[in-house]
């Protein structure tokens, strides 16, 4: 709390002193035609002061700029979230009420499952309701708070993937430690352990963002509340903002990458050793498909953030956003769980047991 408190005391400080960048010819009453609900009013006189300035929400542009295409993007959007939701809450609902899933594997699947569930959430239903309404404002409170859980979430995304990929490499390279070291205890600190880092690294520069003043555009090229054109439409400077978030991803995504890499890399050694080619092929199509994900996110995130002299606003960054936060979290459920055997024996149970109770009815 302390740290956080001189943190927040620091950038206060920091910003009194950061006059805010204004042309020096007499603005007043600015209007942006395009919205005539967002009026931003001030004056600026030769010596850059400043009488008022008011910003109250932030306009997102959005995915589309024709109707049909929001309609069209609202149906696969609002299909992506229904398949996310109907397969990590059976994800969490048959590794709660099976016995024999009582593994650390399925113990992992099940907390990554409830965090896709929570990641997804932060901004898939408010860009579902905007493609519906053409409603396109964010107040600031719910734009930094979006920030703020999405970075975080994001970051324990990356973590998890990580510590499931260490999971499965004590499963299959350590098979007979496996049980003595993936121990409950060793698995509940894990998790927390993912959750702590990434609020941790996340929280300073996204809560430094949201200290930022804004007294001028207010329109973002975005369908969620994103760091990058948040920094841009700031009046003050932002460099030292840019480069702490800059450090801080080069740091968790390369980081987490290479832990997943090499668990990976050591697993498909492993399996090149096993005698029956049935097995290899077994083990290969369960590692293949699991790396086709690992390789989407990773690159996508990666280009996304950590690319060079290239930030947001770009139709492209939307599309790269689209392809981590929408499309690998439609997919990880059923990559990672439901093609498993022993979850796809325990979910046909739980089917025939819910159809019979309804011909009982």
């Amino acid at each position: 709390m302390w740290l956080l408190w001189l943190l927040q005391s620091f950038t206060r400080g920091l910003l009194l002193v950061l006059p805010c960048n204004v042309s020096k010819a007499k603005l007043t009453h600015v209007v942006f035609q395009q919205f005539p609900k967002q009026v931003i009013s001030f004056s600026a006189s030769n010596d850059v002061s400043m009488n008022h300035t008011t910003v109250v929400e932030f306009v997102l542009l959005g995915l589309a700029g024709s109707r049909p295409l929001e309609i069209t993007l609202f149906l696969f959007l609002g299909i992506a979230y229904f398949f996310i939701l109907l397969g990590n809450i059976s994800v969490i609902t048959i590794t709660l009420t099976n016995n024999f899933l009582q593994t650390p594997m399925y113990y992992f699947l099940r907390n990554f499952a409830l965090l896709e569930i929570t990641f997804t959430s932060i901004f898939l239903p408010s860009t579902l309701y905007s493609l519906l309404t053409e409603r396109k404002t964010i107040s600031l409170p719910g734009c930094f708070l979006q920030m703020l859980f999405f970075y975080c979430l994001g970051a324990c995304t990356l973590f998890h993937m990580a510590v499931m990929s260490l999971d499965r490499y004590v499963a299959i390279c350590h098979p007979l430690h496996y049980t003595a070291i993936m121990n409950s205890r060793l698995c509940l600190q894990l998790i927390l352990g993912c959750w702590a880092l990434s609020f941790l690294s996340m929280s300073p520069p996204t809560i430094m963002v949201m200290q930022l003043p804004f007294c001028g555009p207010n329109v973002m090229n975005h369908f969620y509340c994103d760091a990058s054109p948040l920094l841009e439409l700031s009046c003050t400077d932002t460099g030292f903002i840019e480069e702490l978030l800059f450090i801080t991803l080069i740091i968790i995504l390369p980081g987490t990458l290479l832990v997943t890499a090499v668990s990976y890399g050591c697993i498909i050694v492993t399996i090149l050793h096993i005698p029956s080619s049935a097995g290899r092929r077994k083990a290969f199509s369960t590692c293949s498909a699991h790396l086709i994900v690992v390789t989407v996110f990773y690159s996508t995130c990666i280009y996304r953030y950590i690319r060079p002299e290239q930030r947001g606003g770009q139709d492209s960054d939307k599309v790269l956003s689209l392809f981590f936060s929408v499309l690998t979290q439609t997919l990880n459920p059923y990559i990672y769980s439901l093609r498993n055997r022993q979850v796809k024996q325990a979910l046909k149970e739980r089917v025939l047991k819910f159809s019979g109770s309804l011909r009982q009815m």
